[in-house]
């Protein structure tokens, strides 16, 4: 099963040519090593559902699903807060406005989620 991440909105650090690298960048294999875990849980599941397997054990592995997903999630908005939107900050404006508009409405889509 191959993730493909959803083309989202963003304003690139380039707006006073300073070009930087992601926030989780630091991380990323952490991060790719946890994405490949949770690609094994989905399988997993659907693994138990062809094998007809108890509703509870299945409803308890999406509960596990769920929770690592939220896990990544929550490690890549704070790396985002941490080092795109402290930069935008810094540098004030327009860009600082995009960023805290950007990040408010991650914020907005993943309580709604």
């Amino acid at each position: 099963m191959r993730i493909s991440a959803a083309k989202l909105p963003h304003t690139p650090d380039t707006e006073a040519g300073n070009e930087s690298a992601h926030g989780y960048i630091t991380d990323k294999d952490r991060y790719l090593a946890r994405v490949k875990r949770i690609e094994g849980q989905a399988r997993g599941i659907h693994r138990m559902i062809e094998e007809e397997q108890y509703c509870i054990d299945i409803l308890t592995q999406i509960s596990a699903l769920n929770a690592a997903l939220r896990g990544v999630a929550m490690g890549l908005l704070d790396d985002h807060m941490k080092h795109c939107v402290l930069d935008a900050a810094q540098l004030g404006g327009e860009a600082a406005e995009a960023k805290f508009k950007e990040v408010s409405d991650a914020i907005a889509r993943f309580v709604r989620s």
